[in-house]
């Protein structure tokens, strides 16, 4: 069965980490089965996002089994702007990204507020970092922008089930669990709050994470083999437009 992973990022990192060789990206693909894979640059995430961009944009000129997130900075919105559409023209990326902790903008910002707009106005999906109860904000943001669709990136870390609700109130929230903290039960709340099974995607948070601890939250969900189906590739391929070989 094909997999998409829609939240893994290219580069180092200030933590303790020996990856960051794009080249690890694909030998975790390979070892785990990865067809596909969505990358950020850490670079952009924490530091610069017009210079993380175009460094990811020459890793993924040679690897097609990548494809790019242009990192977006609410705090920088017009530069943002031009990126984006720069990042855009070349074919090679497919979503945005937005951080929330490294900008220091949460959703109800002013600043955010204006990123939303210009991802909206670009109309692709934004994969958003969520890690608080500032989710349940989501959905009146999304609803007010119809270009929009969001991947809450983490399905609001800690804040989970607030994360599943605000997704079961709004059809274009997606949740995606990649985490170091493997709760228990988080899809199956999820579900039972009413987030369909359409809107669930599978996220590996490499290489900061290795993927094996994501499929083995997705795997453990008791998704039937067309559930599976879907959560692993076919939702992905939908929301983004890309073609596997199933």
């Amino acid at each position: 069965m094909p997999i998409i992973d829609v939240h893994a990022h290219v580069g180092r990192w200030q933590f303790h980490l020996t990856a960051g060789d794009v080249e690890n990206n694909l030998r975790q693909m390979d070892r785990y089965g990865i067809d596909i894979q969505l990358v950020s640059a850490s670079e952009a995430v924490v530091y610069d996002a017009v210079a993380g961009n175009a460094a990811l944009y020459k890793a993924l000129a040679t690897r097609p089994r990548l494809h790019g997130y242009a990192v977006v900075n609410p705090n920088r919105i017009d530069e943002s702007a031009a990126d984006l559409r720069r990042c855009l023209d070349t074919g090679r990326f497919v979503g945005a990204k937005i951080h929330t902790h490294y900008p220091g903008r949460l959703p109800g910002s002013r600043e955010m507020a204006a990123a939303f707009d210009l991802v909206a106005e670009a109309g692709v999906p934004l994969l958003l970092h969520t890690w608080g109860p500032e989710v349940a904000l989501l959905p009146e943001l999304v609803d007010a922008r119809p270009g929009l669709s969001v991947i809450m990136g983490h399905a609001g870390g800690e804040s989970w089930r607030e994360a599943a609700h605000a997704a079961a109130a709004c059809d274009r929230l997606y949740l995606e669990h990649c985490r170091t903290a493997t709760d228990a039960g988080r899809i199956a709340y999820a579900r039972e709050a009413g987030v369909p099974v359409e809107r669930i995607l599978f996220g590996s948070d490499a290489t900061l994470i290795d993927p094996c601890v994501s499929l083995g939250v997705i795997r453990d969900a008791r998704f039937t083999p067309e559930e599976l189906e879907r959560v692993l590739w076919r939702n992905a391929a939908e929301l983004f437009g890309l073609v596997v070989q199933s």
